[in-house]
């Protein structure tokens, strides 16, 4: 049945707090995964070992995920958030207050295992909150606004602290005190998340899920339609953890500061926001298949072209013609997600996604560093870009 009217404004507030939460942890996993690996290079570190250090954001998520998922099957929401918010800010405090490349990974795996808890547990809730297959792709598009928002505001407060504080401190542009102010910061911003998100009320729990066999999340790869979700994802997501990683290091060979280089990390958040903003709007006229398949050429069209900018104006519009094309993907996929998941599995095939998503960050991230030393960071985009091109038909199979 549907709510009352008088109901949809304090659901709306209570989404809308959940966004903001979302937007401060997961700003503060963005902002470190952009000042992180410029410390690295700055001390000299390889791009192999860059592309380690961004794999430590993706390795526990793949232990945690799945862990998660049923935690938040069992717990609802607000018990996986409280830890996710320990979490992340212990990790921004350890590499603020050791700014060293062996704690910058320790700090990347509790900051990326924080984010993989509380998001699973968010997308979980507002999942089971919505009313039909419309309100499913209309609040997926909200909450999709926070990643896209936070990986805005972590990165260019990350890089304008980087570039700023030192001066004001008497050294230099981008030294140590710049890389600590960021990293403190990273370690505050988690708490706003449980400022906004601690009172909202928890949904009634689902006793199948407690009484679930746990060998029956697995089961759900035998479904053709669950694969094929998963791997377009992945495709997709790659997209994602190729521009985080090659930008950075594009910018560094080209001389950028730290600013441009956040700025540009953000270009691509904000339009992928924007894109988020419409998606609710229109979201009865949209079919998901069609909306993923379109995203794919589109990347793959954008990939071939991004090498081949040369200016931070030019790499500046690709970052928002990509955040358009990939900003549309995610609401797609979590609301076929769970029109083909049991209720009673929401969780743990969030997790279960989120799994596969992060086990490919773990090893990408290595495989982008080795290739960026062999064959040029170039390269890297393109052949991603052909991967993602060839893979537009299974995408076009996920129609019902």
């Amino acid at each position: 049945m549907s709510p009352a009217p008088s109901a949809e404004p304090s659901r709306a507030l209570a989404l809308a707090r959940l966004i903001l939460g979302q937007i401060f942890l997961h700003g503060s996993m963005a902002g470190m995964r952009m000042a992180a690996p410029l410390l690295a290079l700055r001390e000299g570190y390889s791009a192999l070992a860059v592309g380690m250090l961004l794999a430590q954001f993706s390795v526990s998520q793949v232990f945690l995920a799945i862990p998660a998922g049923r935690y938040a099957d069992r717990h609802g929401l607000l018990k996986p958030m409280r830890l996710g918010v320990i979490a992340a800010v212990m990790g921004g405090a350890l590499a603020g207050v050791v700014p060293h490349f062996a704690m910058l990974c320790i700090s990347a795996l509790l900051m990326g295992g924080a984010t993989g808890v509380a998001i699973v547990a968010l997308q979980r809730h507002v999942g089971r909150a919505a009313q039909d297959t419309t309100e499913l792709k209309q609040v997926f598009s909200w909450l999709a606004i926070g990643p896209a928002v936070s990986n805005f505001l972590g990165p260019v407060a990350a890089g304008l602290l980087i570039d700023h504080v030192g001066l004001w401190v008497g050294g230099s542009a981008g030294d140590t005190n710049g890389f600590r102010a960021a990293f403190l910061l990273m370690a505050v911003m988690p708490l706003m998340t449980w400022f906004w998100v601690r009172h909202t009320q928890e949904l009634p729990p689902l006793e199948q899920a407690a009484g679930s066999s746990q060998s029956k999340i697995w089961d759900l790869l035998r479904d053709p339609q669950m694969r094929r979700l998963l791997m377009v994802n992945w495709l997709l997501s790659s997209c994602w953890d190729v521009h985080t990683f090659v930008v950075p290091m594009l910018g560094h060979e080209r001389g950028f500061s730290a600013s441009v280089i956040g700025v540009l990390l953000g270009c691509m958040a904000v339009s992928g926001a924007v894109v988020r903003v419409i998606l609710p709007l229109v979201a009865a006229h949209l079919r998901e298949w069609v909306v993923v398949t379109g995203a794919m050429v589109t990347t793959a069209l954008l990939f071939a072209v991004y090498p081949l900018m040369e200016s931070p104006w030019t790499m500046g519009l690709c970052s928002v013609l990509l955040g358009l094309s990939l900003g549309t993907v995610q609401p797609m996929i979590l609301s076929t997600l769970h029109q083909i998941t049991p209720h009673a599995l929401h969780g743990q095939a969030i997790g279960l996604r989120l799994m596969t998503l992060n086990l490919s960050s773990v090893l990408m991230p290595m495989l982008f560093g080795t290739a960026g030393l062999v064959v040029g960071v170039s390269v890297v985009f393109w052949t991603v870009g052909a991967m993602v091109g060839a893979g537009a038909p299974l995408a076009w199979r996920l129609r019902p």
